[in-house]
């Protein structure tokens, strides 16, 4: 025997009610208990791994709302000292490449004529 082995009972009963309440409402004609009871595992599957996607996200909020309020007095000092720079961009349109297309069009134009 293993000597640590998994729990099966960490799923709440509320996800497991919540999955057999979707498959039997999904649930199609002629469809046996087994496969209802498959789609059911696999929808609380489903819910499980989106709570925990969820409380993951939770907690880097957490830490992203923490670090802003204890770095809020340093960032404000930094932004003072440091001086703006605009930048500007400048485009330029190539004369060569419209002169192209326009000679190419024209050839064309000369050869379906003649």
């Amino acid at each position: 025997m293993a000597k640590y082995q998994k729990k099966h009972s960490n799923q709440s009963t509320k996800t497991v009610q919540e999955a057999e309440a979707i498959a039997r409402a999904t649930q199609k004609p002629g469809q046996t208990k087994e496969q209802t009871r498959l789609i059911a595992q696999g929808i609380q599957k489903g819910i499980e791994q989106y709570k925990k996607q969820q409380k993951s996200r939770a907690r880097e909020l957490d830490k992203r709302l923490k670090s802003a309020k204890t770095k809020p007095a340093s960032d404000e000092m930094e932004s003072q000292v440091e001086p703006q720079v605009e930048v500007k961009v400048i485009t330029r349109h190539h004369w060569l490449p419209w002169s192209l297309l326009l000679i190419s069009w024209f050839a064309i134009g000369v050869f379906l004529l003649s």
